[in-house]
Parts: structure tokens; C-alpha cells; sequence
């Protein structure tokens, strides 16, 4: 956890998003892709950063249900070997050569996906606002249908719908997931942060280990 953030024991912040697929990718798996089954809390947060993002603050899942059976499909997806470095890219600009450097890899992706994400804001110690202006931002950008960018789920091939949410019951599946990413800490230098993941009726439930404030079980609705 950074020192420049904090976060106070709030209700999360809801939003549900639909997809036709996702593609949340197993980091063990590098040559062919490999979908979790379920939405990732990196993945949800990406999904709330394309709908509002200030410098700020950060969003922090803190639970994900999952609303349709997990289905699974394959594809072959062009990706690319040519992959410069930061400096590379903005400092000389160079471009990215896929025509030459083009793969064409198997995915193991995800079909007619849909979930309810469950999120609180982490303030940094620069912020101007109290967490509820934040919250009330986000809200009124969900009910109108207002992003900064398209949302997707896990890649670009992949947009994501996404609304105020429902009283959807979530699926009744429970399973183990394996070892997923928490959160990224960055640097320098930048540490990552994994957790074993368990889906438990339909819920993915996230630790909130090491959030200052934060209280065991924040599944409430706010």
C-alpha cells in the first residue's frame, strides 16, 4: 500500500457491466492465452478508470459477482513481438511494426459474460474532494452512460456495457480459481500483490489486507 493513499470504511460503489466476451488472462500462460473464469479485480478496475478517473484517487474492488454461467470459446487473435520500451514510444517515438512482426496466437476466452462490481475509493493525500464527491461523480457518469473511453473486458476485442445495477441474483457456482493479481504498486520501484482466489456462490470476494480503515466484509451498496 502506498503511503501517499488512504480509504475509510464507506459502502462500495456499484456498477454492473455486460460483454458478448472477456479475455482475463492467466499470467502463468504466456504463449497462448488463458482466461480466468471470472472478471479479475484488476480487470474491474480498469473497467472503472475507463468510466472515471482522476489522478486523485484510486478504485479499490472489494467484491465481484459473477451473473451468467461461466462459457468458454476459443479464438486466434493477431498480436505482435514489436514491443517498445516507454522511452522508446514517447521519448523517439517509434512506431510499432505489426506487419512484420505479427503472431497469431489461440485464446481461451470467455462467452456472454456479465458482472456486478463492488469498489471503494482510495484517496491519495493530494486529493481536494472527500471520498463522497468522488462517489456522487461516479454514480451520475453511470446513469448517464458517460465514460473517458470505451470500457472492455480484458481486451479491446471485447466492449463492455455497463449501467446502474440490478437485483440479479449471482450464479450459484463455487470453484477454486487459483492464484490471481490483487493490485499493482507502483514504483519505484513497482511490486505486485497476488492472493488466492476462491469463487464462492457466484462471489469473488477480495482482501482488503493492508487498506487502511478497511473492515473485513465491505459487501454493502452505497
Amino acid at each position: 500500500m502506498s503511503d501517499s493513499s488512504r480509504v475509510r470504511t464507506l459502502p462500495p460503489v456499484v456498477v454492473q457491466v455486460r460483454a458478448e466476451g472477456a479475455l482475463f488472462t492467466r499470467p502463468e500462460l504466456r504463449v497462448e492465452r488463458v482466461s480466468y473464469p471470472v472478471m479479475t479485480p484488476s480487470a474491474a478496475a480498469g473497467v472503472l478508470d475507463a468510466i472515471f478517473w482522476k489522478p486523485e484517487f484510486r478504485w479499490v474492488p472489494v467484491k465481484i459477482e459473477v451473473l451468467r454461467p461461466i462459457q468458454q470459446f476459443s479464438l486466434r487473435r493477431n498480436e505482435t513481438h514489436d514491443l517498445p520500451s516507454l522511452s522508446e514510444a514517447v521519448g523517439k517515438g517509434r512506431r510499432i511494426d505489426t506487419v512484420a512482426n505479427r503472431d497469431q496466437r489461440s485464446a481461451l476466452c470467455l462467452r456472454d459474460v456479465e458482472y456486478r462490481i463492488h469498489a471503494q475509493v482510495e484517496l491519495a493525500r493530494h486529493a481536494d474532494k472527500n471520498e463522497a464527491a468522488y462517489r456522487d461523480q461516479f454514480r451520475r457518469r453511470v446513469n448517464r452512460g458517460a465514460c473517458f473511453q470505451q470500457p472492455f473486458l480484458g481486451a479491446r476485442e471485447f466492449p463492455a456495457a455497463f449501467f446502474p445495477p440490478d437485483d440479479a441474483p449471482p450464479i450459484a457456482e463455487t470453484r477454486d480459481l487459483g492464484v490471481m493479481l490483487h493490485r499493482i504498486h507502483y514504483g519505484p520501484p513497482t511490486r505486485f500483490d497476488w492472493f488466492t482466489a476462491q469463487l464462492e456462490a457466484g462471489v469473488l470476494r477480495i482482501p482488503t489486507v493492508g487498506i487502511p480503515g478497511a473492515s473485513p466484509d465491505q459487501s454493502g451498496a452505497a
